[in-house]
């Protein structure tokens, strides 16, 4: 599947027929992946409330080494309002205006 879930169509020439192979797949490593993500972060937040999303970054990054995700704390601030929003919470900070993160009750 492509972008917004069309088929990607792949051409190919073989020995003069041309065939139209349109490629079928669920996305499973990405849902996989995606799914690692969000047990993670809900893990380290329920041991460690009121962490910043940097030190979130740092947990995943250095101690699960999960160094591919690309993750950065703006990264972690948009991931969990869109798809944690259920599981985990947020406070603001008063001296920093950082959130910190807690889960929801």
């Amino acid at each position: 599947m492509g972008s917004r879930g069309c088929p990607t169509l792949v051409c190919y020439i073989s020995k003069i027929k041309f065939y139209m192979v349109t490629m079928k797949g669920n996305g499973v490593q990405k849902q996989a992946r995606l799914n690692r993500l969000k047990n993670e972060i809900v893990e380290y937040v329920s041991t460690r409330p009121q962490c910043s999303a940097a030190d979130i970054v740092d947990y995943l990054s250095n101690e699960r080494k999960m160094r591919n995700h690309g993750l950065t704390a703006r990264k972690v601030g948009f991931f969990i309002p869109r798809y944690l929003s259920d599981l985990v919470g947020f406070t603001l900070d008063n001296s920093t205006g950082k959130r910190l993160y807690h889960i929801a009750a």
